[in-house]
C-alpha cells in the first residue's frame, strides 16, 4: 500500500471516528434530555396525582364531618331538646318543690349543652363557612381569641370581599385556625398580626405572624404535624406556602395565591 493510500485510509479512518464519536455524543445528549423530559412528566403526573389525593382527602373529610354534624343536630340534638323541656316543664309544674332549684340547674346545664351541640353541629357542617366572606370567618376567629385575653390578636385588610370558592376559603381558615392555635399553645405571645390582601402582582396574599419564642426552623430534622398540614392545605389550592421562624423572633406564614381559578 502507497504512501497516498494509506493518508486516505487513515483520514477515513478518522473521519469515521469523529463521526462515530459525534453520533455517540448526539445520542447520548438526546437520551439524558429524552430522560430529564420523562422525569419530568413523571414529577408533574406525581404532583398531579398528589394534589388529586389531597383534594380527594379533604372532600371525605368534609363529608364525614358534614354526616357527624347532622347526626349531632338530628339525634343527639333533638334528645337533648326533649330533655330540657322535660326539666322545664318540672320547674314550672312544681310537682317537685323540694328540688326545684336543682332541676333548674339542670335545665341550665343542659340548654349551655344544647347550645355548644348546635354550634358545633354547625361548624361541622361547614355552612357557615358556605355563607360568609373570608374575612368575616377569620375576623369571628379574632374575635373569639381576644375575648380569651391571652393575647392581643389584630386582623387587617384591604378587601372586604375576595372571589374565593368554599374550599378556599375552608383552607385559608383552617390554615389559619392552625397557626393561632399552635401560637397560643407553644409560642407564649404576646401579640398576633394577620393581614390578608390583594395587589395587582397577587391575587389574595394572607400573612400571619406573632412576636413569640419562635424556634429553628431551618436547622430541625422534620415538620410537625400541625406545620405539615398547613403545607398540604395550600397545596391543595394551588396556594404558595412560606414559613419562617427563629429564637426570640417568632413565627410568621405566608400563603399566597396568585389567580381566581
Amino acid at each position: 500500500m502507497g504512501k497516498a493510500e494509506l493518508l486516505i485510509t487513515v483520514i477515513l479512518f478518522n473521519l469515521f471516528f469523529v463521526s462515530f464519536t459525534v453520533a455517540i455524543m448526539i445520542y447520548i445528549r438526546k437520551y439524558k434530555s429524552r430522560k430529564k423530559e420523562y422525569l419530568n412528566e413523571i414529577k408533574i403526573n406525581n404532583e398531579i396525582h398528589q394534589k388529586e389525593l389531597l383534594a380527594t382527602q379533604l372532600e371525605i373529610q368534609q363529608a364525614t364531618m358534614q354526616q357527624i354534624g347532622r347526626e349531632l343536630h338530628d339525634n343527639i340534638g333533638q334528645k337533648l331538646t326533649l330533655v330540657s323541656l322535660y326539666s322545664q316543664q318540672l320547674v314550672y309544674e312544681k310537682k317537685v318543690p323540694q328540688e326545684s332549684e336543682k332541676i333548674e340547674q339542670i335545665y341550665q346545664i343542659i340548654n349551655s349543652s344544647l347550645q355548644d351541640l348546635r354550634s358545633l353541629s354547625k361548624n361541622l357542617t361547614n355552612d357557615n363557612v358556605s355563607r360568609n366572606e373570608i374575612v368575616t370567618l377569620i375576623q369571628d376567629e379574632v374575635d373569639n381569641l381576644n375575648a380569651l385575653q391571652k393575647c392581643d390578636v389584630l386582623f387587617s385588610y384591604n378587601r372586604a370581599y375576595f372571589d374565593l370558592d368554599f374550599v378556599r376559603k375552608n383552607v385559608l381558615l383552617r390554615v389559619t385556625q392552625e397557626f393561632l392555635q399552635n401560637s397560643l399553645k407553644h409560642a407564649n405571645c404576646s401579640k398576633i398580626n394577620i393581614d390578608i390582601h390583594s395587589s395587582d402582582d397577587v391575587f389574595l396574599q394572607l400573612k400571619i405572624q406573632d412576636d413569640g419564642l419562635g424556634f429553628d426552623y431551618a436547622n430541625i430534622k422534620a415538620d410537625g404535624i400541625g406545620l405539615k398540614n398547613m403545607k398540604k392545605r395550600a397545596e391543595i389550592i394551588g396556594g404558595q406556602f412560606r414559613f419562617e421562624s427563629k429564637p426570640n423572633f417568632g413565627t410568621a406564614l405566608t400563603v399566597i395565591l396568585n389567580n381566581q381559578s
